[in-house]
């Protein structure tokens, strides 16, 4: 593990301290002003990486400009996001950049969608799946220059 990507709903503060034995963490929450005070893993919100020649948007709530509702593992973005709408404009609008790649949180819904190009994750929850009380999951990206891929892992495999 190279870097942590954290899309929000942090807490217990104190995963980041755990994470951050683990590898660097770069995390979004709403209201990060206000909980986070002076900790820069944490973003307001949006923040954009830049990893093995790719443009990362992270976010926790995704809001396209032209989509409908929230993403889940029932209604993928081919659903929501019209066909003939060009995606890559929409994120410029959300992340003042282009990406080629969105990680967001805020449903906990696992999903891996690549669509118009754009590899859109979310890693579900480690600790809250579905607002279930079971193990829950976490993505795993490998990136090379030419290369972007993503697969969901469900922590009670591991236990």
């Amino acid at each position: 593990v190279d870097v942590i990507l954290h899309a929000g709903d942090i807490y217990v503060p104190s995963c980041l301290d755990w994470l951050e034995a683990i590898a660097p963490v770069y995390a979004v929450e709403l209201g990060a002003d206000a909980h986070f005070k002076n900790d820069a893993r944490v973003a307001t919100n949006t923040r954009v990486l830049h990893l093995e020649g790719h443009t990362i948007g992270l976010t926790h709530d995704l809001l396209v400009p032209g989509m409908a509702q929230e993403i889940t593992e029932h209604s993928p973005l081919s659903k929501h996001f019209p066909p003939d709408a060009d995606l890559s404009t929409a994120l410029e609008i959300v992340f003042d950049e282009a990406v080629d790649i969105v990680i967001f949180g805020h449903t906990h819904y696992a999903i891996v969608e690549e669509y118009q190009g754009i590899l859109m994750v979310n890693p579900g929850s480690p600790s809250l799946p579905k607002q279930l009380r079971r193990l829950g999951q976490v993505a795993i990206m490998e990136l090379e220059r030419s290369h972007k891929s993503a697969e969901i892992l469900e922590l009670s495999t591991f236990s």
